[in-house]
């Protein structure tokens, strides 16, 4: 006899798309490659500006969804539970968060020394005076035979 009581527990098991599936995340991943390189190149000999500045962002933007289907797909998070997915990916958020931070700190200790501490100024901002040439004395010219 066969148990049918327990019809809530049987779950499917996702074995991944196969070859479409591969194909479509493939065709995905170039076209947003080739748009990148494509607003990359767009910015050669543009002056900086709102315009190029705002082309930039978008360049983050498509890295940052490429970066989420790589995770996806490739390192097959997207079928995985919410928790596990979670556990992975707010302590890679954390070290961007670091490195944005480390960052921030690092340059607000560069002009800080620069400002209270003497002795890291530029030297380029101190006026240098040449030193007098001393002319050869001509009364001690060796005599020609």
């Amino acid at each position: 006899m066969e148990n049918t009581a327990t019809p809530a527990l049987h779950t499917e098991h996702h074995a991944g798309g196969g070859t479409k599936e591969i194909i479509r995340v493939t065709v995905i991943l170039s076209v947003l490659t080739l748009i990148e390189l494509a607003l990359g190149f767009s910015m050669i000999g543009m002056a900086d500006g709102f315009l190029r500045h705002f082309i930039k962002g978008i360049i983050v933007i498509l890295m940052l969804a490429k970066a989420f289907y790589i995770v996806g797909y490739f390192m097959h998070l997207k079928h995985e539970l919410r928790t596990l997915i979670m556990t992975i990916v707010v302590p890679a958020m954390s070290f961007i968060w670091f490195i944005l931070a480390f960052l921030w700190d690092g340059n607000s200790y560069k002009d800080l020394r620069n400002t209270y501490n003497p002795y890291y100024k530029e030297r380029s901002t101190e006026k240098v005076t040449p030193k007098p040439e001393k002319l050869p004395d001509e009364t001690k010219k060796p005599a020609m035979p």
